[in-house]
């Protein structure tokens, strides 16, 4: 069966209680539609789902220099600002697809909110 990002088969778009364990010390842990988050308080973790163009990644908190969360009305994004890393800004009607985005439905805010307040709580770039 394939995983469609706005499909309604698993939690792929639901914040997950799940990835605690798998992940010790880590602040907060959000499972999106096209990969993890992961919070700690000297880093950040992507793993990518294998359909990701992206590879995993680790971002240093003294890299970090902002996040840029948007809610959306069906599918939101958090973007993690990083020094010497371009931002994108996506288009009229898209959203910013780099590295250090990832996207949510409706089912993701909540976590999304939590990880942006812990990342920047944390951020020393």
């Amino acid at each position: 069966m394939v995983d469609l990002p706005w499909g309604r088969s698993g939690d792929a778009d639901e914040d997950s209680e799940d990835g605690v364990d798998e992940y010790p010390n880590a602040l907060v842990v959000c499972t999106f539609q096209d990969g993890t988050l992961v919070v700690y308080e000297d880093r950040v973790e992507i793993y990518r789902v294998n359909r990701s163009r992206f590879d995993d990644k680790t971002i240093p908190a003294d890299e970090i220099i902002g996040v840029d969360l948007a809610k959306g009305i069906t599918i939101g994004y958090l973007q993690i600002e990083q020094v010497d890393v371009p931002v994108d800004s996506g288009g009229l009607l898209s959203d910013p697809v780099n590295a250090n985005t990832l996207h949510f439905g409706r089912g993701g805010r909540e976590c999304a909110s939590e990880a942006r307040t812990e990342i920047l709580a944390h951020a020393s770039g």
